[in-house]
């Protein structure tokens, strides 16, 4: 399936944490986005953001309900494909879409695991949209991290989030808020979703 991503442009007097976007087929068959409500085609309203990087929330980390059946196989597969633990996928996932497989950023960041067009293209993703492709990748990603900061999960996080280039100029963590409650949040999650699954 060809993906086209149309420029997202959000009126000077709305916020992008208020903004819509709508995905919605063209004319052409083509899978489209837009912050503009298509008028001759159905469409559907998808997330925009990450999900755990909002700095006004008022989510309970510590108790907000887990996902722990969904994309099961394909979380199990990628993670021992290339030895990153399940549990520290889930929690990426969690923050990044939470689970949405249709989630997408103002950035351009797309599905699950929140891939940006040329990092999915450089991990074998041909479609960001298609659970397997994007969790595959986005463990591929992690494994790389962990394998670079010496499973430093922290700084792994960090630069999942931030980018490495940030990571290498602050010589750790950058101080971006945004980046820090990332990291802080997806500890969280890890630790809940590490012992959910051992129970």
């Amino acid at each position: 399936m060809l993906i086209t991503l149309l420029l997202l442009t959000f009126s000077t007097n709305s916020s992008s944490k208020e903004a819509s976007v709508y995905k919605y087929k063209s004319v052409d068959g083509v899978i489209a986005f837009s912050d503009i409500e298509p008028l001759h085609a159905d469409f559907e309203i998808v997330k925009v953001g990450c999900y755990a990087c909002q700095l006004n929330t008022h989510i309970d980390w510590h108790n907000a309900k887990l996902y722990l059946s969904q994309y099961q196989q394909a979380i199990t597969n990628a993670a021992l494909r290339y030895n990153v633990e399940p549990a520290f996928v889930r929690a990426i996932i969690h923050a990044e879409s939470h689970f949405d497989v249709n989630a997408i950023s103002k950035q351009g960041a797309q599905g699950l695991m929140q891939l940006m067009p040329d990092t999915a293209k450089a991990l074998g993703v041909n479609n960001a949209f298609i659970a397997q492709q994007n969790i595959n990748g986005g463990v591929k990603h992690l494994s790389a991290l962990l394998k670079k900061y010496r499973g430093d999960r922290r700084l792994v996080t960090a630069a999942y989030n931030a980018g490495e280039g940030a990571v290498r100029k602050y010589a750790g963590i950058p101080p971006f808020a945004e980046t820090q409650v990332y990291v802080e949040r997806v500890e969280i999650l890890h630790k809940r979703y590490k012992k959910a699954t051992s129970l």
